[in-house]
This record gives structure tokens, sequence and C-alpha cells, in this order.
């Protein structure tokens, strides 16, 4: 069998599509960090306790060893000694008193102190700086110590 000439054979056509993605580097960012140094006076109160030792003779016959006690400020240890008599007997040969006296004083003294900034810069797929952010505000660290 012939084909008729005036027949018209349309061919059908499908197209398909085979999508797949890669990594093209478009550019990249630099981040520069500096360090500042910078001296602060800093003035912190110091507390200093002393204590005064006072021995105070008593000499007096005492029944029960007394217990250590504070009167105010003062500490009061008893000492006590047997005396061997005829009867045996405690006797208060002397208190030790402990005296605490404050003071405070004013410390000055010089602390070093770090300041960091970050500048950022964004580069192209050649790593040529394209244009310059602006810088971040400093990171405050606060340093406390003594020395």
């Amino acid at each position: 069998m012939e084909p008729d000439p005036k027949e018209v054979v349309i061919p059908v056509v499908e197209e398909e599509i085979d999508a797949t993605t890669r990594a093209v580097k478009t550019g990249s960012v630099r981040v520069d960090k500096h360090v500042e140094k910078r001296f602060r006076r800093v003035e912190a109160p110091l507390l200093h306790e002393n204590v005064e030792i006072r021995r105070v003779p008593l000499n007096r016959v005492v029944d029960v060893a007394p217990k250590s006690r504070r009167m105010g400020d003062t500490l009061i240890i008893p000492v006590v000694e047997e005396e061997l008599v005829i009867t045996k007997r405690l006797v208060l040969k002397e208190e030790i008193h402990l005296i605490t006296r404050r003071s405070k004083d004013r410390s000055v003294q010089e602390v070093e102190l770090n300041r960091e900034t970050a500048e950022i810069r964004r580069l192209d797929a050649e790593g040529r700086i394209i244009d310059s952010a602006p810088r971040t505000p400093p990171v405050r660290r606060r340093i406390v110590g003594s020395r």
C-alpha cells in the first residue's frame, strides 16, 4: 500500500530535561580582627583586719572552766590551770582578749583592657575585595581581678 499524497505525517517529539546542580564560587567574605590595648585606672576598696592580743591576768578560783565568748569585736578565750592544794580547784589564770579592728583603704591600679573589632570585606571569586562592610561595634569584655 502506497502512502496517500494527501496524507501528511507529523512526527510527535517530546523533550526531556536532566536538571543537575554544581557548586560555582561567586565570592567570599574575609574577616579581619584587631585587638586594641588600653589602660584604665581602677579604684577599689580594700579591707584590712588587724588583731590585737591583750592578756588579762585574773587568778580567780572557778568551779567550772569558762567557755570562750564574744563581747562586741573581742573574742575572750579563758585559760585555766589546776593547782594542787589540800583540795583540787580551778583557778582562772587569765583571759586572752582578741580585739578585731577594721580599716578601709582605697587601692588605685593600672589595668590593661582589650577591645576587639572586626572588619568584614566581601571578595569576588578571584579573591579581590568587592566592598567593605561597615565596622562592627567593638566587643566589650569586662576583666575583673586583683593584683
